[in-house]
């Protein structure tokens, strides 16, 4: 999303916007396979989208009143950083429903966040609305890449690197961070070959941080404190066919199993190669799909494809696939602020240990960003770390650039972002 600006001027920096698709509507269709066009109108921010709002065939008036008088309490909810609640006590409390929960703010949360509102904090629920939909006009659209991700920050992002007298070494497994007899870091890979550093920024997902530091550093609150961080799992189904199903570049799927469709053929620039029209169905909080066979979820995925446009059912399925990355995001359940630890380097432990003169970096999308986990997060938590190395050696520089500015209208109803309050204190 435009929201994301860090992973946008990552993007501009690297030459990868140019594989970036920019769109200026959602789709979302309907139980009832009515597609519904999401868009802003010229108006500032937060009314550009309260046109679009009241289009939505599947809510009914008193549930568009519901979803206005709740955005309203969240953008004035400064308090949200530091309440211990749910977001689904946070609705119940502000007299939202059962229905408009499940249409509406069900159907964007579990699609940002990939939890349901039961296991998420006030805080990052506010965050999805406030600077996705209402602080910004253009902040809602979503930019979506033209080429597959492995392309895109694989051998392109590869280039980029060497271009630039950056090293990338693939296929190179980390087994341990082990102090070196002079004081600095040895990064030792599995095949025993041994990288000595001054300062290592560690960038793995946060399950994997314990095993890989020095003993002196695994105690360390920051550390010890990953334990606690839960996961939720994604799903994504794969589908080729013998014919198009959708003219839709994208879809977003309402009271279905299924929840976004991306229309490969036409989001790629690239040939199909004889393998099919291509689509890919995306399934987050994908916790309900633990033990059901591929076959299964292809077959439920059919099922939903083909009440929504029936020429699926004429289809021929000539190959699928199934991947579930069971870690794929942490889960931004109540008090999850307190888990995360900076970006700055790792040098004491419990007891007053010191990694000798090298010092070890955190960096992930799990670390205090302030976002959840996303791309966005992941590059945040690149730039912040970068920040403290440079400070470290005494060359202090901002490379974190700025957020989206609030409108002046949402400003002057709401205060700058309409937040004025900081989250718990992450771990040092």
């Amino acid at each position: 999303m435009e929201c994301c600006t860090a992973f946008l001027h990552f993007c501009r920096l690297t030459g990868l916007d140019r594989y970036l698709r920019r769109q200026t509507e959602l789709h979302f269709v309907a139980r009832d396979g009515r597609v519904n066009r999401f868009r802003s109108v010229p108006l500032p921010a937060p009314l550009h989208l309260l046109p679009a709002l009241g289009r939505l065939s599947w809510l009914s008036r008193s549930q568009r009143r519901e979803i206005r008088r709740g955005l309203m309490a969240l953008a004035r909810d400064r308090q949200a950083a530091h309440t211990q609640h749910s977001f689904a006590h946070w609705l119940q409390s502000h007299g939202q429903s059962p229905e408009t929960v499940e249409h509406f703010w069900n159907l964007v949360l579990v699609s940002a966040l990939s939890e349901t509102p039961d296991r998420i904090a006030v805080r990052y629920a506010r965050k999805v609305f406030l600077d996705g939909f209402l602080s910004n006009a253009s902040a809602w659209r979503v930019h979506i890449p033209t080429v597959p991700l492995g392309e895109l920050y694989g051998s392109r992002l590869a280039n980029w690197f060497a271009e630039h007298g950056i090293s990338v070494r693939l296929q190179c497994r980390v087994a341990e961070l082990r102090e070196s007899d002079d004081g600095g870091c040895d990064v030792v890979l599995v095949d025993g070959e041994i990288v000595r550093a001054d300062r290592v920024i560690l960038a793995v997902p946060h399950h994997l941080v314990s095993a890989l530091v020095p003993d002196s550093l695994k105690q360390h609150p920051a550390v010890r404190n990953l334990e606690s961080i839960e996961t939720a799992p994604i799903s994504s189904v794969h589908l080729w066919f013998d014919r198009p199903i959708t003219s839709l570049p994208h879809a977003v799927f309402v009271d279905r199993m299924s929840q976004w469709l991306f229309n490969r053929d036409l989001l790629c620039d690239t040939d199909r190669h004889n393998r099919g029209y291509y689509v890919q169905v995306v399934i987050s909080a994908s916790r309900q799909l633990t033990g059901e066979s591929r076959d299964d979820i292809v077959q439920a995925v059919l099922r939903d494809l083909g009440e929504v446009w029936p020429a699926t059912r004429a289809a021929t399925v000539l190959h699928s696939r199934v991947v579930t990355e069971h870690r794929a995001v942490f889960s931004v359940t109540p008090g999850i602020d307190a888990l995360r630890p900076r970006q700055t380097a790792l040098v004491e432990g419990t007891t007053g240990e010191t990694f000798g003169r090298a010092a070890c970096y955190l960096a992930g999308d799990w670390t205090a960003t302030g976002w959840p986990s996303t791309m966005e997060s992941a590059v945040r938590s690149g730039f912040l770390a970068a920040e403290a190395v440079l400070a470290s050696c005494d060359r202090p520089q901002r490379i974190m650039p700025p957020e989206h500015p609030g409108s002046l209208l949402f400003r002057l109803l709401f205060g700058r972002k309409g937040q004025s309050e900081t989250p718990a204190e992450p771990v040092p």
